[in-house]
């Protein structure tokens, strides 16, 4: 009985707003338009809200222009399931629709929102429910009204109904969850999204939507906001800016336009942009032309004060020298001075170079002649020779220094002349094992040699010398490996290179080596142990046995290999072979000898000098 006698009340609370709503001005002619009202009917609205929503709705409808040519209005509820209060064709008087919506009942279960959009787009928007078709242009509104967080999702199918040309309007009252109202709504967001506290004042809405509709001029009534230009539309207004700017995404205040980000300026270097226009700007060293837009570099060196000694190039930084061919700019950044081309240019001299004026020439050492092209010298062509290099790879060597001994190896094959007929070249590397790399008679040129002593990897571990000096003596200088017959008299060269001491008796080979008429030279670099080396070598052990302290000093021992391995006198390229037993044979050999043995008496006497040299220090010491 009390809820009953509060009913009438509650009209008569609400009567003084239904009458504002209805007299806020003559009804609206806004032309065709097809109005649908979206009705949240769930539980969460209390009977006495859901009451001042019907008044709302009834408020609206007497404001507008109700007819089959003019505003056609449909209206649906909705909770957990959509059900259509009357259509767009049902009724072209709003007294009938008023009539419909006093009989409305609530359905009062969940809040399924997407489920109700879906519906608006897909039946009550269809031309059988009475929507005018597409080709008509009339405009589609729906007008969404709720009060809690959707059940369901609600931005994916709002989409498609913005999509297909409707525009929504989301008016969310008291618990109505913003996020989903802007995810319904129309763009731009603060015109279609209306957040009242509470049904009481909805109709703040109401009078915003009639406003609109009814095309009342709110750039004339202000408070628009916008800070150019207010212009006026149906019902409601838009933003604009002066000439030179451009809306900004508050859709109010504007921001001036970059014409130079336009691309369409024309300035060859730089574009500065100012309100509504830009102009041009150059580089540092350039001055703008006559046309404003192109740009000049500046000729500082026809300013005459440069100083140069040669010529004087205009750059953007300002003047700079130059020197003509074979000449250096000096410190001064003005002078210049003839270059030293063997120091500024690839030479290509194999020994040496010498700078003559704006030139240059290659040298020879002594012993040795340029050759043709002005920059090689020739090679060891004075006899034939088979040599086999044992190549120290242990551990102890490191990979760095292996590279340089590949280096070495390949700089004594400079030398010689690498041929089938000439200079046979075999290679050897051990460790705790032996390897043979390539033998005597695999490459005929020294650029085969050369290449394959690059390809050689580094085998590490320990340092069997004799293992290695057995493995030439037995298999190194053997025919099958490539070494030419002992008739022929060619003379076989072995040349151990070694960093430390042997972790196996060298003795017995060393002296084999010898036995077996193979010439040895021991190289020795770092802790490589003299008594060793000495061991290894032939005598005398003076022309035999070579030393560096470290591996980056090995280039000097380079002459004193060249001077050993290439004699002076001996079989060249071309020339028949003798037996040794001839006549002729014997007197070249004793010549040989005696030769030999005269370099040997000179050798001792310079020893013996600098013996007693040392002796008269010590003397002179005490």
């Amino acid at each position: 009985m009390r809820g009953l006698l509060c009913w009438p009340l509650l009209l008569l609370l609400l009567q003084p707003w239904e009458t504002q709503l209805q007299l806020a001005g003559p009804r609206c002619h806004t032309g065709p338009l097809d109005l649908v009202f979206v009705i949240d009917s769930s539980r969460s609205v209390r009977p006495f809200e859901f009451e001042t929503m019907r008044q709302f709705l009834m408020g609206l409808l007497r404001g507008l222009n109700v007819g089959p040519n003019a505003t056609r209005v449909g209206v649906i509820q909705y909770s957990s399931q959509v059900q259509s209060v009357f259509p767009l064709r049902a009724f072209s008087r709003s007294e009938d629709m008023e009539r419909a919506i006093r009989d409305l009942v609530p359905l009062a279960q969940g809040t399924m929102t997407g489920l109700a959009i879906q519906y608006a787009m897909n039946v009550a928007f269809s031309v059988a429910e009475g929507a005018r078709p597409p080709e008509e242009r009339v405009p589609r509104v729906a007008v969404i009204v709720t009060d809690g967080r959707p059940q369901d999702r609600v931005a994916e199918v709002a989409a498609q109904a913005r999509a297909r040309g409707i525009e929504i309007y989301a008016v969310g009252v008291q618990r109505a969850d913003v996020g989903s109202l802007r995810a319904m709504a129309s763009p731009p967001l603060d015109e279609h999204v209306f957040l009242v506290e509470s049904f009481d004042l909805i109709q703040e809405f109401g009078l915003q939507f009639q406003s609109r509709l009814c095309g009342k001029d709110q750039c004339a009534e202000g408070g628009h906001g916008c800070q150019h230009q207010c212009v006026n539309a149906r019902g409601m207004f838009h933003c604009a800016c002066n000439l030179g700017y451009k809306l900004a995404a508050d859709n109010k205040s504007c921001l001036a336009i970059d014409l130079c980000a336009e691309g369409t300026h024309g300035c060859e270097h730089h574009c500065v942009n100012s309100p509504g226009s830009y102009f041009c700007r150059c580089q540092v060293g350039f001055v703008l032309q006559q046309d404003q837009r192109s740009c000049r570099a500046i000729d500082y060196c026809s300013f005459g004060n440069h100083s140069c000694q040669h010529e004087c190039v205009s750059t953007p930084g300002g003047p700079q020298c130059h020197c003509r061919e074979g000449h250096d700019l000096q410190p001064d950044g003005r002078s210049c001075q003839v270059q030293d081309l063997c120091n500024g240019v690839d030479h290509g001299c194999e020994f040496q170079c010498v700078s003559e004026g704006l030139s240059y020439r290659c040298l020879c050492p002594e012993g040795r002649q340029l050759q043709a092209d002005g920059k090689s010298c020739n090679r060891c062509r004075e006899g034939h020779v088979d040599l086999v290099l044992l190549v120290d790879g242990s551990k102890s060597v490191r990979p760095q220094n292996f590279e340089l001994v590949k280096r070495f190896v390949n700089q004594i094959v400079d030398f010689l002349d690498v041929s089938p007929e000439g200079t046979r070249v075999g290679l050897v590397q051990f460790s705790s094992r032996v390897r043979t790399e390539f033998p005597l008679g695999r490459y005929g040129t020294a650029a085969e040699v050369k290449q394959a002593v690059l390809a050689v990897e580094y085998m590490e571990r320990g340092t069997m010398t004799g293992l290695a000096l057995r493995h030439m003596v037995e298999h190194s200088f053997s025919e099958a490996q490539g070494a030419r017959p002992r008739a022929l008299n060619v003379p076989r060269v072995g040349l151990v290179f070694t960093d430390g001491r042997s972790q196996d008796d060298i003795s017995v080979w060393a002296a084999r080596a010898k036995e077996e008429g193979i010439v040895m030279y021991a190289v020795g670099v770092g802790k490589a142990v003299e008594a060793e080396l000495r061991e290894i070598a032939s005598k005398p052990a003076e022309l035999h046995v070579s030393y560096a302290p470290d591996f980056g000093t090995m280039t000097h021992l380079l002459e004193n290999l060249r001077g050993s391995i290439c004699p002076e006198e001996g079989i060249s390229a071309g020339t028949e072979l003798r037996s040794p037993c001839e006549c002729e044979s014997l007197v070249e050999f004793q010549g040989r000898t005696l030769g030999a043995l005269e370099s040997l008496t000179l050798n001792l006497a310079q020893l013996t000098a600098r013996l007693e040299d040392l002796e008269n220090q010590l003397a002179n010491q005490k």
